[in-house]
Protein backbone atom coordinates (compact mmCIF):
# COMPACT_ATOMS: atom_id res chain seq x y z
CA UNK A 1 0.00 0.00 0.00
CA UNK A 2 1.49 3.49 -1.00
CA UNK A 3 1.03 5.87 1.42
CA UNK A 4 0.76 9.81 0.75
CA UNK A 5 3.85 11.67 1.64
CA UNK A 6 4.48 14.57 3.95
CA UNK A 7 3.62 18.13 2.42
CA UNK A 8 5.44 20.53 0.23
CA UNK A 9 7.36 22.69 2.17
CA UNK A 10 5.64 26.19 -0.26
CA UNK A 11 7.12 28.91 -2.02
CA UNK A 12 3.72 30.58 -1.72
CA UNK A 13 4.21 29.83 2.48
CA UNK A 14 6.55 32.26 3.01
CA UNK A 15 6.62 35.43 4.37
CA UNK A 16 6.66 38.60 2.43
CA UNK A 17 10.21 39.58 4.25
CA UNK A 18 11.44 36.25 3.73
CA UNK A 19 10.85 36.73 0.05
CA UNK A 20 11.14 40.36 -0.90
CA UNK A 21 13.69 41.89 -2.97
CA UNK A 22 15.60 37.96 -2.62
CA UNK A 23 17.59 36.90 -5.26
CA UNK A 24 15.43 33.53 -6.23
CA UNK A 25 17.06 30.35 -8.54
CA UNK A 26 14.07 29.09 -9.49
CA UNK A 27 14.42 25.42 -11.76
CA UNK A 28 11.94 25.37 -14.79
CA UNK A 29 11.55 22.88 -17.12
CA UNK A 30 12.24 24.48 -20.34
CA UNK A 31 12.65 21.76 -22.15
CA UNK A 32 10.63 22.36 -25.14
CA UNK A 33 10.32 21.35 -28.79
CA UNK A 34 12.17 23.69 -31.65
CA UNK A 35 12.01 23.94 -35.42
CA UNK A 36 14.69 23.59 -37.77
CA UNK A 37 15.09 27.17 -37.43
CA UNK A 38 14.96 27.57 -33.95
CA UNK A 39 11.56 28.61 -33.02
CA UNK A 40 9.85 27.51 -29.97
CA UNK A 41 7.19 24.72 -31.22
CA UNK A 42 5.21 24.67 -28.17
CA UNK A 43 4.80 26.73 -25.03
CA UNK A 44 3.16 24.93 -23.31
CA UNK A 45 5.87 24.36 -20.57
CA UNK A 46 7.09 28.17 -20.80
CA UNK A 47 3.47 29.10 -19.70
CA UNK A 48 3.16 26.86 -16.89
CA UNK A 49 5.94 28.59 -15.26
CA UNK A 50 4.42 31.93 -14.96
CA UNK A 51 2.43 32.30 -11.87
CA UNK A 52 6.13 31.33 -10.13
CA UNK A 53 7.53 33.72 -11.93
CA UNK A 54 4.74 36.31 -11.63
CA UNK A 55 4.50 35.59 -7.53
CA UNK A 56 8.56 36.44 -7.38
CA UNK A 57 8.34 39.80 -9.63
CA UNK A 58 5.53 40.91 -7.04
CA UNK A 59 7.53 40.75 -4.62
CA UNK A 60 10.21 42.59 -6.29
CA UNK A 61 12.44 39.34 -6.53
CA UNK A 62 15.83 39.11 -8.94
CA UNK A 63 14.54 35.61 -10.82
CA UNK A 64 17.24 33.55 -12.17
CA UNK A 65 15.60 30.81 -14.23
CA UNK A 66 17.59 27.73 -14.92
CA UNK A 67 16.76 24.62 -17.04
CA UNK A 68 17.87 21.87 -19.12
CA UNK A 69 17.48 21.23 -23.40
CA UNK A 70 17.41 18.56 -25.12
CA UNK A 71 20.49 16.02 -24.66
CA UNK A 72 23.73 17.54 -25.15
CA UNK A 73 25.71 15.21 -22.91
CA UNK A 74 27.93 17.29 -21.59
CA UNK A 75 29.08 19.29 -24.10
CA UNK A 76 28.10 22.73 -25.68
CA UNK A 77 25.45 21.69 -28.73
CA UNK A 78 25.05 25.07 -30.75
CA UNK A 79 21.32 24.75 -31.41
CA UNK A 80 20.43 23.94 -28.07
CA UNK A 81 21.35 26.85 -26.57
CA UNK A 82 18.55 28.73 -24.79
CA UNK A 83 18.18 31.92 -26.66
CA UNK A 84 14.79 30.70 -29.03
CA UNK A 85 13.23 29.87 -24.74
CA UNK A 86 14.63 33.35 -23.53
CA UNK A 87 12.51 35.59 -26.59
CA UNK A 88 9.84 32.91 -26.57
CA UNK A 89 9.41 33.91 -22.51
CA UNK A 90 9.96 37.91 -23.50
CA UNK A 91 6.86 37.87 -25.96
CA UNK A 92 4.61 35.95 -23.34
CA UNK A 93 5.57 37.78 -20.41
CA UNK A 94 6.29 41.18 -22.03
CA UNK A 95 9.24 41.98 -20.28
CA UNK A 96 13.30 41.60 -21.23
CA UNK A 97 14.61 38.19 -20.22
CA UNK A 98 18.67 38.61 -19.66
CA UNK A 99 20.17 35.63 -21.43
CA UNK A 100 23.63 34.44 -20.14
CA UNK A 101 25.56 32.29 -22.29
CA UNK A 102 26.95 29.95 -18.97
CA UNK A 103 25.06 28.63 -16.26
CA UNK A 104 28.65 29.08 -13.37
CA UNK A 105 31.63 30.36 -13.10
CA UNK A 106 33.33 34.10 -13.08
CA UNK A 107 31.34 35.81 -16.10
CA UNK A 108 28.06 34.12 -14.98
CA UNK A 109 28.40 35.61 -10.98
CA UNK A 110 29.23 38.85 -12.19
CA UNK A 111 26.42 39.29 -14.42
CA UNK A 112 23.89 38.23 -11.72
CA UNK A 113 25.74 40.74 -9.12
CA UNK A 114 24.28 43.62 -11.27
CA UNK A 115 21.13 42.84 -11.61
CA UNK A 116 17.85 44.92 -9.45
CA UNK A 117 14.95 43.67 -8.16
CA UNK A 118 12.58 43.15 -11.01
CA UNK A 119 15.01 41.63 -13.52
CA UNK A 120 14.90 38.18 -14.78
CA UNK A 121 17.71 36.02 -16.01
CA UNK A 122 17.75 32.93 -17.98
CA UNK A 123 20.76 30.75 -18.00
CA UNK A 124 22.39 28.82 -20.26
CA UNK A 125 21.50 25.03 -20.68
CA UNK A 126 22.29 23.08 -17.82
CA UNK A 127 23.10 20.15 -19.54
CA UNK A 128 26.34 21.63 -21.13
CA UNK A 129 28.26 20.63 -18.14
CA UNK A 130 28.26 16.93 -17.45
CA UNK A 131 28.46 18.06 -13.70
CA UNK A 132 24.55 18.47 -13.92
CA UNK A 133 23.63 15.13 -14.28
CA UNK A 134 26.36 13.60 -12.33
CA UNK A 135 24.62 15.91 -9.77
CA UNK A 136 28.16 16.77 -8.89
CA UNK A 137 28.20 18.93 -5.45
CA UNK A 138 30.55 21.36 -6.80
CA UNK A 139 28.73 22.20 -9.74
CA UNK A 140 25.20 22.57 -7.44
CA UNK A 141 27.28 24.62 -5.25
CA UNK A 142 28.49 26.80 -7.91
CA UNK A 143 24.51 27.36 -8.80
CA UNK A 144 23.45 27.90 -5.13
CA UNK A 145 25.97 30.29 -4.78
CA UNK A 146 23.93 32.79 -7.03
CA UNK A 147 20.75 33.33 -5.27
CA UNK A 148 19.23 33.34 -1.81
CA UNK A 149 16.24 31.19 -1.84
CA UNK A 150 15.93 27.68 -4.76
CA UNK A 151 12.52 27.40 -6.25
CA UNK A 152 11.91 24.09 -8.03
CA UNK A 153 9.05 24.71 -10.49
CA UNK A 154 10.50 21.67 -13.07
CA UNK A 155 8.17 18.91 -12.18
CA UNK A 156 8.86 17.20 -15.77
CA UNK A 157 12.56 16.36 -14.64
CA UNK A 158 11.71 15.62 -10.43
CA UNK A 159 12.54 11.85 -11.26
CA UNK A 160 15.54 12.86 -11.80
CA UNK A 161 18.74 13.14 -9.30
CA UNK A 162 20.38 15.73 -10.71
CA UNK A 163 22.15 19.01 -9.44
CA UNK A 164 19.75 21.32 -10.07
CA UNK A 165 16.89 19.45 -8.61
CA UNK A 166 18.23 17.48 -5.85
CA UNK A 167 22.51 18.70 -4.64
CA UNK A 168 21.22 22.19 -5.08
CA UNK A 169 18.91 21.83 -1.76
CA UNK A 170 21.83 21.18 0.15
CA UNK A 171 23.16 24.50 0.06
CA UNK A 172 19.91 26.87 -0.30
CA UNK A 173 16.33 26.56 1.61
CA UNK A 174 14.40 25.08 -1.01
CA UNK A 175 10.52 25.31 -2.04
CA UNK A 176 8.03 24.02 -4.46
CA UNK A 177 6.65 26.49 -6.76
CA UNK A 178 3.22 26.59 -7.97
CA UNK A 179 3.21 24.39 -11.10
CA UNK A 180 5.02 21.46 -8.72
CA UNK A 181 2.77 22.03 -5.70
CA UNK A 182 -0.80 21.45 -8.63
CA UNK A 183 1.33 18.93 -10.13
CA UNK A 184 1.63 16.77 -6.58
CA UNK A 185 -2.00 17.77 -5.42
CA UNK A 186 -3.68 16.84 -9.02
CA UNK A 187 -1.34 13.21 -8.94
CA UNK A 188 -2.41 12.70 -5.05
CA UNK A 189 -5.79 13.34 -5.76
CA UNK A 190 -5.69 10.68 -9.10
CA UNK A 191 -4.33 8.24 -6.79
CA UNK A 192 -5.52 8.83 -3.15
CA UNK A 193 -9.24 9.90 -3.70
CA UNK A 194 -11.47 7.27 -3.21
CA UNK A 195 -13.88 8.01 -5.80
CA UNK A 196 -14.66 5.32 -8.24
CA UNK A 197 -14.86 4.27 -10.93
CA UNK A 198 -11.19 4.99 -11.99
CA UNK A 199 -10.04 4.11 -15.50
CA UNK A 200 -6.40 4.72 -16.92
CA UNK A 201 -6.36 4.99 -20.73
CA UNK A 202 -2.83 3.81 -21.90
CA UNK A 203 -1.57 4.24 -25.40
CA UNK A 204 1.75 4.43 -27.17
CA UNK A 205 3.89 2.25 -28.99
CA UNK A 206 6.30 0.83 -26.21
CA UNK A 207 4.75 -1.69 -23.40
CA UNK A 208 8.83 -2.01 -22.16
CA UNK A 209 8.52 2.07 -21.33
CA UNK A 210 5.61 1.13 -19.14
CA UNK A 211 5.84 -1.60 -17.39
CA UNK A 212 5.34 -0.48 -13.88
CA UNK A 213 2.70 1.83 -15.15
CA UNK A 214 0.48 -0.77 -16.46
CA UNK A 215 1.16 -3.07 -13.50
CA UNK A 216 0.20 -0.41 -10.73
CA UNK A 217 -2.89 1.11 -12.39
CA UNK A 218 -4.04 -2.58 -12.99
CA UNK A 219 -3.88 -2.60 -9.15
CA UNK A 220 -5.32 0.81 -8.41
CA UNK A 221 -8.03 1.18 -11.38
CA UNK A 222 -11.48 -0.19 -12.11
CA UNK A 223 -10.75 -0.58 -15.72
CA UNK A 224 -7.54 -0.27 -18.15
CA UNK A 225 -7.70 1.02 -21.61
CA UNK A 226 -5.12 -0.04 -24.14
CA UNK A 227 -4.46 1.48 -27.35
CA UNK A 228 -1.92 2.81 -29.80
CA UNK A 229 0.83 0.17 -31.20
CA UNK A 230 1.01 -1.66 -27.34
CA UNK A 231 -2.24 -3.07 -28.36
CA UNK A 232 -1.08 -5.57 -30.55
CA UNK A 233 1.24 -7.30 -28.28
CA UNK A 234 -1.85 -7.80 -26.13
CA UNK A 235 -3.24 -9.21 -29.30
CA UNK A 236 -0.61 -11.80 -29.93
CA UNK A 237 -0.39 -12.41 -26.48
CA UNK A 238 -4.35 -13.78 -27.16
CA UNK A 239 -2.95 -15.71 -30.06
CA UNK A 240 -4.37 -13.45 -32.51
CA UNK A 241 -2.99 -12.42 -36.34
CA UNK A 242 -1.28 -8.62 -36.03
CA UNK A 243 0.01 -8.78 -39.58
CA UNK A 244 3.04 -6.21 -40.22
CA UNK A 245 1.26 -4.02 -37.02
CA UNK A 246 3.53 -2.66 -34.34
CA UNK A 247 4.67 -5.07 -31.29
CA UNK A 248 7.13 -6.39 -28.89
CA UNK A 249 7.94 -10.01 -28.99
CA UNK A 250 9.56 -9.30 -25.57
CA UNK A 251 6.57 -8.47 -23.27
CA UNK A 252 4.14 -11.02 -24.96
CA UNK A 253 5.02 -12.99 -21.69
CA UNK A 254 3.91 -10.16 -19.52
CA UNK A 255 0.86 -9.40 -21.19
CA UNK A 256 -0.59 -12.79 -20.60
CA UNK A 257 0.52 -12.31 -16.37
CA UNK A 258 -0.96 -8.56 -16.52
CA UNK A 259 -3.84 -9.97 -17.98
CA UNK A 260 -4.05 -13.07 -15.83
CA UNK A 261 -3.45 -10.85 -12.70
CA UNK A 262 -6.51 -8.39 -13.95
CA UNK A 263 -8.78 -11.73 -13.64
CA UNK A 264 -7.80 -12.72 -10.37
CA UNK A 265 -7.95 -9.03 -8.91
CA UNK A 266 -11.11 -9.21 -10.55
CA UNK A 267 -10.31 -5.85 -12.45
CA UNK A 268 -10.72 -5.44 -16.46
CA UNK A 269 -7.80 -4.64 -18.83
CA UNK A 270 -9.89 -3.19 -22.38
CA UNK A 271 -7.93 -3.96 -25.84
CA UNK A 272 -9.42 -2.71 -28.61
CA UNK A 273 -12.63 -4.99 -30.56
CA UNK A 274 -11.35 -3.20 -33.64
CA UNK A 275 -8.70 -1.25 -35.16
CA UNK A 276 -8.33 1.36 -38.35
CA UNK A 277 -6.00 -0.72 -40.65
CA UNK A 278 -3.97 -0.23 -44.01
CA UNK A 279 -1.70 -2.19 -45.95
CA UNK A 280 0.56 1.06 -46.36
CA UNK A 281 2.09 3.12 -43.54
CA UNK A 282 1.60 6.05 -45.26
CA UNK A 283 -0.92 9.13 -44.63
CA UNK A 284 -2.38 8.68 -48.51
CA UNK A 285 -2.60 4.75 -48.19
CA UNK A 286 -6.28 3.50 -48.27
CA UNK A 287 -7.43 2.14 -44.67
CA UNK A 288 -10.41 0.23 -43.57
CA UNK A 289 -12.25 -0.70 -40.34
CA UNK A 290 -11.33 -4.44 -39.47
CA UNK A 291 -12.58 -6.51 -36.35
CA UNK A 292 -9.52 -8.06 -34.52
CA UNK A 293 -10.39 -11.60 -35.69
CA UNK A 294 -10.07 -10.19 -39.13
CA UNK A 295 -6.59 -8.90 -39.26
CA UNK A 296 -4.81 -10.75 -41.93
CA UNK A 297 -1.12 -11.45 -41.78
CA UNK A 298 0.01 -8.37 -44.53
CA UNK A 299 -2.28 -5.63 -42.71
CA UNK A 300 -1.01 -2.66 -40.38
CA UNK A 301 -3.09 -1.79 -37.24
CA UNK A 302 -2.82 2.31 -37.07
CA UNK A 303 -5.79 3.39 -34.99
CA UNK A 304 -8.79 2.21 -33.00
CA UNK A 305 -11.94 0.98 -34.76
CA UNK A 306 -14.94 2.64 -34.74
CA UNK A 307 -16.37 -0.28 -32.63
CA UNK A 308 -13.75 0.34 -29.95
CA UNK A 309 -13.76 3.75 -29.93
CA UNK A 310 -17.73 3.52 -28.54
CA UNK A 311 -16.81 0.94 -26.34
CA UNK A 312 -14.30 3.15 -24.91
CA UNK A 313 -16.83 6.48 -24.33
CA UNK A 314 -19.42 4.27 -23.10
CA UNK A 315 -16.68 3.32 -19.99
CA UNK A 316 -15.61 6.70 -20.19
CA UNK A 317 -18.77 7.82 -19.06
CA UNK A 318 -19.26 5.84 -16.45
CA UNK A 319 -16.32 7.02 -14.41
CA UNK A 320 -15.21 9.54 -12.06
CA UNK A 321 -11.42 9.73 -12.41
CA UNK A 322 -9.06 9.14 -15.59
CA UNK A 323 -5.69 8.50 -15.83
CA UNK A 324 -4.22 9.17 -19.33
CA UNK A 325 -1.16 8.54 -21.10
CA UNK A 326 -0.20 7.82 -24.92
CA UNK A 327 -2.21 8.49 -27.92
CA UNK A 328 -4.57 5.74 -29.17
CA UNK A 329 -3.20 5.41 -32.82
CA UNK A 330 -0.58 6.92 -35.48
CA UNK A 331 -1.98 10.39 -34.22
CA UNK A 332 0.97 12.55 -36.44
CA UNK A 333 -1.10 11.15 -39.47
CA UNK A 334 -4.30 13.22 -39.44
CA UNK A 335 -6.47 10.09 -40.94
CA UNK A 336 -4.84 7.57 -38.24
CA UNK A 337 -5.73 10.33 -35.36
CA UNK A 338 -9.79 9.77 -35.11
CA UNK A 339 -9.14 7.56 -32.21
CA UNK A 340 -7.13 9.87 -29.77
CA UNK A 341 -9.07 12.77 -31.20
CA UNK A 342 -12.70 11.08 -30.19
CA UNK A 343 -11.61 10.28 -27.13
CA UNK A 344 -9.63 13.44 -25.90
CA UNK A 345 -13.40 15.21 -27.40
CA UNK A 346 -15.69 13.15 -25.03
CA UNK A 347 -13.39 13.21 -21.58
CA UNK A 348 -13.34 17.25 -22.65
CA UNK A 349 -17.15 16.90 -22.59
CA UNK A 350 -17.27 15.54 -19.07
CA UNK A 351 -15.58 18.39 -17.67
CA UNK A 352 -16.74 19.40 -14.01
CA UNK A 353 -18.16 15.71 -14.04
CA UNK A 354 -15.36 13.85 -13.70
CA UNK A 355 -11.30 14.46 -12.33
CA UNK A 356 -9.20 13.95 -15.66
CA UNK A 357 -5.79 14.03 -15.61
CA UNK A 358 -3.29 13.08 -18.67
CA UNK A 359 0.47 13.10 -18.80
CA UNK A 360 2.72 12.43 -21.97
CA UNK A 361 4.14 14.65 -24.33
CA UNK A 362 2.00 13.47 -27.46
CA UNK A 363 -1.69 12.81 -25.49
CA UNK A 364 -0.99 17.10 -24.61
CA UNK A 365 -0.18 17.71 -27.83
CA UNK A 366 -2.72 16.14 -29.30
CA UNK A 367 -5.32 17.71 -27.03
CA UNK A 368 -3.66 21.25 -27.74
CA UNK A 369 -4.52 21.07 -31.32
CA UNK A 370 -8.00 20.28 -30.67
CA UNK A 371 -7.89 23.28 -28.41
CA UNK A 372 -9.33 21.52 -25.36
CA UNK A 373 -7.01 22.29 -23.10
CA UNK A 374 -8.79 24.09 -20.47
CA UNK A 375 -11.10 21.03 -20.66
CA UNK A 376 -9.11 19.11 -18.39
CA UNK A 377 -8.95 18.68 -14.65
CA UNK A 378 -4.91 18.42 -15.23
CA UNK A 379 -2.21 18.28 -17.94
CA UNK A 380 0.75 17.31 -16.49
CA UNK A 381 3.83 18.42 -17.91
CA UNK A 382 5.98 15.42 -16.93
CA UNK A 383 5.30 12.58 -19.37
CA UNK A 384 7.83 10.19 -17.60
CA UNK A 385 7.46 11.67 -13.77
CA UNK A 386 4.08 11.75 -14.02
CA UNK A 387 3.79 7.97 -14.43
CA UNK A 388 6.71 6.94 -11.87
CA UNK A 389 5.19 9.21 -9.64
CA UNK A 390 1.22 7.05 -10.47
CA UNK A 391 3.04 3.82 -10.37
CA UNK A 392 4.52 4.37 -6.79
CA UNK A 393 7.92 5.45 -7.42
CA UNK A 394 9.25 8.57 -5.19
CA UNK A 395 10.95 11.06 -7.20
CA UNK A 396 13.89 12.54 -5.80
CA UNK A 397 13.16 16.13 -6.91
CA UNK A 398 10.03 15.77 -5.32
CA UNK A 399 11.05 14.16 -1.70
CA UNK A 400 13.85 16.42 -1.20
CA UNK A 401 11.14 19.22 -1.16
CA UNK A 402 8.74 17.94 1.34
CA UNK A 403 8.76 19.07 5.00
Amino acid sequence: MIEKGKPLSLLGDLKKDEIEEKRVLVRVDFNVPLSEDLQVNDDTRVRAALDTIEYLLSHNCIVILMSHLGRPKGKIVEKLRMDPVALCLEKIIHRKVIKLDDCIGEYVTKMVAKLVPGDIVLLENLRFHKEEENNDPVFSQQLASLADIYVDDAFGAAHRAHASTVGITSYLSSYAGFLMAQEIRSLDKLIFNSDKPFISIIGGAKISSKIEILDRLTEISDKVLIGGGMAYTFFAAQGLEIGKSIFEESQIKFCRELLKKAKIMGKEIVIPEDVRATYEFSEDADSFNVSIEEIDNNMIGMDIGSKTIGLFKKIISSSKKIFWNGPLGVFEMDKFAKGTNEIARHIASLYGKVFSVVGGGDSIAAINKLGLNNKFSHLSTGGGASMEYVAGKKLPGVEILRK
